[in-house]
C-alpha cells in the first residue's frame, strides 16, 4: 500500500532526512520511534502531501505521489483521497462547535449524522461532546476529534504524530480501540509514537537516527528502543 524510498528533505543547511525509506501493508501498522528532533515529522508531513521534500519517491497503492520529473512533482489529489493525516497541532476552529468543525469535513449532513450513531465517530467517542465549542475541550477530546475529521471519506491510509501524548489512559486506550477496528477494515496505519502500548499495534517498527530509518527487533521494548536513537 505504502512504499517510501530515499526520501531527502533539508531545512536551510541541516538536512533532517538523509534517504529515509520504508514500505507498509494493507492492514499494517507500521511504527516509526526517535529522538525528538530526528525527522518523525518531517517524515510524516511528506508522507501527507503538506511539505515538499528535496529527493525521493512515495508511492500509494500503486500510485506515484512523490516523484523528481526535474523538480519534485505531487499528486495531491491521490494524497488527499488515500490519506488521513493527524498532525500533533489540532486543525480545529476553537470559535465553532465540534459539530460544525465536523461539518466542514463531512459535507453530507446525513453521512455524518450516521458516523456519530453508529461509524468512526461513535467508536471515537465524539458524539459525547459534538455540541462543545472547541475551545472549551480536553486535549484528549480535541485528539478524538482531529482523529474523525482525518477519516472523513474513510481514506485507506492514517498517518499518525504522536497521538497518544499527553492523554489519559481511557482515552488512550479508546484511540487504540478505533485503530485496532481500523486496521481489521484493511486500512494502513502509520504511526510517529514513543508509547509503548501504541507501538505493540504495529506489524513493524522503524527507528529514525541520522535522518534515515532502520528496522527495529519488534520484541524490544521502549526502553531497549531508546538506546538505538
Amino acid at each position: 500500500m505504502i512504499a517510501a524510498e530515499n526520501i531527502v528533505s533539508s531545512y536551510g543547511r541541516r538536512k533532517i532526512l538523509r534517504g529515509a525509506s520504508f514500505t507498509a501493508s494493507r492492514g499494517e501498522c507500521v511504527g516509526i520511534v526517535g529522538a525528538n528532533g530526528c525527522g518523525k515529522s518531517t517524515l510524516l508531513s511528506i508522507l501527507a502531501g503538506t511539505l515538499k521534500p528535496q529527493g525521493g519517491t512515495v508511492v500509494y497503492g500503486g500510485r506515484t505521489v512523490w516523484r523528481r520529473a526535474g523538480r519534485m512533482r505531487c499528486d495531491r489529489e491521490t494524497i488527499r483521497r488515500m490519506t488521513g493525516y493527524v498532525p500533533q497541532e489540532d486543525p480545529l476552529i476553537p470559535e465553532l462547535t465540534v459539530y460544525d468543525n465536523l461539518r466542514l469535513w463531512y459535507p453530507d449532513r446525513r453521512a455524518l449524522d450516521a458516523e456519530l450513531a453508529q461509524g468512526s465517530l461513535k467508536l471515537l467517542g465524539v458524539g459525547a461532546f459534538c455540541r462543545m465549542r472547541a475551545d472549551k475541550l480536553s486535549g484528549g477530546m480535541k485528539k478524538r476529534v482531529s482523529i474523525g475529521i482525518a477519516v472523513a471519506g474513510d481514506p485507506p491510509i492514517l498517518l499518525l504524530d504522536e497521538p497518544g501524548a499527553a492523554l489519559d489512559l481511557a482515552c488512550k486506550e479508546d484511540i487504540r480501540g478505533y485503530l485496532r477496528a481500523y486496521l481489521e477494515r484493511k486500512g494502513t496505519v502509520v504511526i510517529a509514537t514513543h508509547e509503548e502500548s501504541e507501538l505493540e499495534l504495529c506489524g513493524r517498527i522503524y527507528v529514525m537516527k541520522d535522518g534515515v530509518l532502520r528496522q527495529a527487533d519488534r520484541g524490544l521494548r521502549s526502553g531497549e528502543l531508546v538506546k538505538l536513537f
